[in-house]
């Protein structure tokens, strides 16, 4: 099922939880709402679930608008981040408890009961009380739970958080492989960015409750849409070198070197930016035309590469370089800058002036 939301807009007084939000879920894929806490996507999630009205705008289930429909009534399999099992029932009652409100026979739901819990792996639990589960096994009583009434849109709201990082890796990979086997439409909400990187085919990241970007998570982190997305993504996070720009020169804070930086030529920009450079993308070449020239501070041996920390002006910053190039502590060294994950951005409004790669001519 194809989920679209209209200027979608949630206000609690003069708060702007969500604030015009427009995007398309396309049908069978897996969804993650992803941002820092207060962004508004629990709020979301619990707009598409019925438990909060919406303030303005319309949600559509394909060609239905749901907008103002009683939650019952939408086709929703709700999983919360404690999982809201019933302590006094089996795994097997827990599992059935959506069907018997639904009236459906008894023979029927045990069937459809076990023929979820053999999906998430618990069959052989059914007669355990929730206390006897751990809790990746509790999570996924609460996901057959949610399917077992055949939703049109399975929503998980901070499923993992209160795994250690063990279940977590564990439990997403499984929550992927069931969203693959079922095709359910799914909507999966952390601030997590590696869980929504690992599982999503597509990821909503959100900011003060405005979207910044809709993209495939991949997409998302090499060409984002504005500073926030960049900063957001990344582990070591994007390095920011701030400094002046105008007609293709760069000028770090901090230092008199003027940069020639070929690349952003035919931005037509004067004035104060951040240029934004990914830890793996930096290398070391004497001879290439766009070069930062940077003390090493220290290095740290990771293997076959180092993480070094260099300073260039007022601003330091991390790179992954190479163990053979054999850096030492103290000494300068001229920095390049590989054609992907650089990216120039307006210091004051975040906005990205270079074009993504894909528009770029070099």
């Amino acid at each position: 099922m194809k989920v679209r939301f209209e200027d979608l807009t949630k206000t609690f007084g003069t708060l702007n939880a969500v604030d015009h939000f427009n995007v398309t879920l396309e049908d069978g894929e897996l969804i993650s709402l992803l941002g820092p806490s207060g962004c508004g996507k629990s709020t979301i999630l619990n707009m598409l679930a019925g438990i909060l009205p919406v303030s303005g705008g319309k949600i559509w289930f394909d060609d239905d608008d749901v907008t103002n429909l009683p939650p019952e009534e939408r086709g929703i399999g709700l999983v919360f981040q404690n999982y809201a099992l019933y302590p006094h029932m089996s795994v097997l009652k827990n599992i059935c408890f959506p069907l018997e409100i639904q009236k459906v026979p008894k023979e029927e739901r045990v069937e459809r009961a076990k023929e979820m819990a053999r999906l998430v792996h618990v069959d052989t639990m059914l007669d355990r009380k929730p206390k006897q589960l751990s809790g990746g096994q509790q999570q996924r009583v609460a996901i057959a739970r949610a399917l077992v009434k055949n939703p049109r849109l399975l929503l998980l709201d901070e499923p993992l958080s209160n795994l250690d990082a063990r279940l977590r890796l564990e439990m997403r990979e499984e929550i992927r492989r069931i969203q693959q086997e079922t095709k359910v439409t799914t909507i999966f909400v952390t601030h997590d960015q590696e869980e929504a990187m690992s599982i999503s085919d597509h990821i909503v990241l959100m900011k003060l409750g405005v979207k910044q970007q809709y993209d495939e998570p991949q997409r998302l982190y090499d060409e984002p849409a504005n500073q926030f997305v960049a900063d957001f993504l990344g582990n070591p996070p994007i390095n920011n070198i701030p400094g002046t720009f105008n007609s293709g020169v760069f000028t770090p804070d901090g230092t008199d070197n003027k940069i020639s930086l070929k690349r952003f030529a035919d931005i037509k920009f004067d004035g104060e930016v951040n240029l934004a450079v990914r830890s793996e993308s930096f290398f070391i070449d004497e001879a290439s035309q766009e070069t930062l020239p940077c003390l090493v501070k220290s290095v740290y041996k990771l293997g076959k590469d180092e993480m070094a920390q260099f300073t260039l002006g007022s601003t330091s910053f991390r790179a992954y370089i190479p163990a053979e190039v054999g850096l030492a502590e103290g000494a300068t060294v001229k920095l390049s800058l590989k054609k992907r994950g650089v990216f120039l951005f307006d210091k004051a409004t975040g906005e990205r002036l270079n074009p993504a790669q894909d528009q770029e001519v070099l």
